[in-house]
C-alpha cells in the first residue's frame, strides 16, 4: 500500500518542520550503504547540523566494512525512528551522499557537535583508536507518522491529537 492509501488508517506524511524536529531530538539511526551483495546496515549515533547534513564518528579498524562501503558509495540512506506505542510513532528516511570530512574542517565541526549520547563501547574505543568524521549530505527527506488511534478505535474522549 502507498502512504496515501494508509492515511485512511491513521498514518500521515510528515512536513519539513516535523522532520527537522525529529532529527533535532533523536541521536541514533540506521545507516544503509550499498555493497556488491546485500546492503550494509549499521546503527549509528549522529549529530544533525540543523540544515543539510548529519555527522558520524567512525572508529577505524584494520578492515572496516563500514569505512570501505562508505568511501565507495554513490548514495546512502539513513533511517531515524521513534516508537512510543503501536499508535504513536515517527519514521524519517533520508537519502544522500557520504564523505569523509577533511582534517582541516574536522575540528570546527566537532566543536559544534553534541555527542552526549553514544554507546559506551564506541566512546571507550574512540579514546585509544583512530577515528574519522563522516558527513551525510541530505539530498532528500521523507517522513511518516501515526500520532493517534485509528478511526475505528477512537471514542469521543480519545479524539484529541498530540503534536
Amino acid at each position: 500500500m502507498t502512504v496515501t492509501e494508509l492515511e485512511d488508517y491513521g498514518m500521515l506524511q510528515m512536513d519539513r518542520e516535523d522532520i527537522e524536529k525529529t532529527l533535532e531530538r533523536k541521536s541514533i539511526g540506521v545507516l544503509g550503504v550499498p555493497t556488491d551483495s546485500a546492503p550494509l546496515l549499521r546503527p549509528l549515533s549522529f549529530w544533525y547540523d540543523g540544515e543539510s547534513a548529519l555527522y558520524f564518528v567512525y572508529v577505524l579498524g584494520a578492515d572496516s566494512r563500514k569505512v570501505t562501503a562508505s568511501d565507495h558509495a554513490d548514495a546512502a540512506r539513513f533511517l531515524v525512528y521513534d516508537i512510543e506505542t503501536t499508535f504513536n510513532w515517527r519514521s524519517v528516511l533520508l537519502t544522500g551522499t557520504l564523505e569523509r570530512v577533511p582534517d582541516d574542517e574536522r575540528t570546527a565541526i566537532e566543536e559544534q557537535m553534541d555527542t552526549s549520547w553514544k554507546p559506551d563501547v564506541f566512546e571507550r574505543a574512540a579514546e585509544t583508536e583512530a577515528t574519522a568524521l563522516y558527513r551525510f549530505r541530505i539530498e532528500d527527506r521523507a517522513g511518516i507518522k501515526q500520532l493517534e488511534l485509528p478511526p475505528e478505535l477512537r471514542t469521543e474522549s480519545s479524539t484529541s491529537r498530540p503534536d
